[in-house]
């Protein structure tokens, strides 16, 4: 058997940038593969937290990620997620390859979010003004996507949070700090262009009437249906674009709440391949929200492109 290739953290963000993880996130929407057709994962409630099992096939490629989130962490100073990724040769089941989980989770999920949405992103011609619920890895990570991908510059990037004073210096490098739930927070909403929430807030994060038509919103924050970081009223009007159908409704606590507080009617809901693949698109002005929660054929779009790259 070929020796088996072992990516830490560093290899994983000095392989693929941001907008290369995109890109290779599209790359599998316009091919024959479909999300509806991904192995649903599993979640199991532990002593510590939870245990999130996801397997994926595309092509070549068997992939599993086994994720532990424990929930006291931050306290510890660890990471909330702790994570490892596996890749099997899809004919024989040799291992080939095993990334760092945590890594490959913080690189590919903003680059879904962008995945997802990245065509309306291009109705913006000028410097465009960014608020980040957030301000941990995927909270950055987003940051740094967006900049990664968008052909216009980033005029304002603020960071939401709830204790400013222990934000690091890398955040305050990419954009200012604000306290949640100020008027400057409100401020900053009404001129956003992007609003991204990547937070473990249950209840909505600010007013639907502070954000202004035509915005793009990015909410990536839980994967429950009881929760959400999103106002239903701002979905009355908007397209709404998501992973897979079946996976939303079952996962995504945003969507699923919005429908029934019979703010978003299910039949509306597009997906992701139909957005990416430009089937669909938004009405002009239109505000378009993305809900993702994570499926496992995104590790394994990205972990296939950062095995041959690495």
């Amino acid at each position: 058997m070929d020796e088996v290739k072992n990516l830490d953290a560093e290899a994983v963000f000095a392989a693929l940038s941001p907008a290369e993880a995109v890109a290779a996130l599209r790359a599998a929407l316009a091919n024959d593969f479909d999300p509806a057709d991904d192995i649903p994962r599993t979640i199991t409630d532990i002593s510590a937290g939870n245990m999130i099992f996801m397997p994926s096939e595309i092509g070549d490629w068997v992939g599993v990620k086994l994720a532990g989130v424990s929930v006291g962490n931050p306290e510890r100073g660890l990471p909330r997620i702790m994570a490892q990724y596996l890749m099997y040769d899809s004919a024989t089941l040799e291992l080939r390859t095993v990334i760092d989980g945590a890594a490959l989770t913080t690189l590919r999920t903003p680059a879904v979010s962008v995945a997802a949405i990245e065509p309306a992103l291009t109705r913006f011609t000028q410097p465009v003004n960014v608020v980040v619920f957030g301000a941990g890895p995927q909270g950055v990570g987003h940051a740094d996507t967006i900049a990664d991908v968008l052909d216009v510059e980033l005029a304002d990037v603020a960071f939401v949070v709830r204790s400013p004073d222990q934000v690091t210096s890398d955040v305050r490098d990419r954009g200012r700090v604000l306290q949640a739930q100020t008027a400057e927070v409100d401020s900053a909403l009404r001129a956003a262009d992007i609003i991204v929430t990547a937070t473990t807030a249950s209840e909505p994060l600010f007013s639907s009437d502070l954000v202004r038509p035509g915005a793009v919103v990015m909410a990536c924050g839980s994967h429950d249906p009881h929760s959400r970081e999103l106002p239903a009223e701002l979905f009355t009007s908007a397209m709404v674009v998501v992973e897979d159908l079946s996976t939303v409704l079952r996962e995504g606590g945003d969507v699923v709440l919005a429908i029934s507080d019979g703010a978003l009617d299910a039949d509306s809901l597009v997906t992701m391949k139909r957005f990416s693949n430009g089937e669909v698109s938004a009405e002009a002005g239109q505000t378009v929200i993305f809900k993702g929660s994570g499926m496992s054929w995104e590790d394994l779009a990205v972990a296939t492109e950062l095995a041959g790259m690495a």
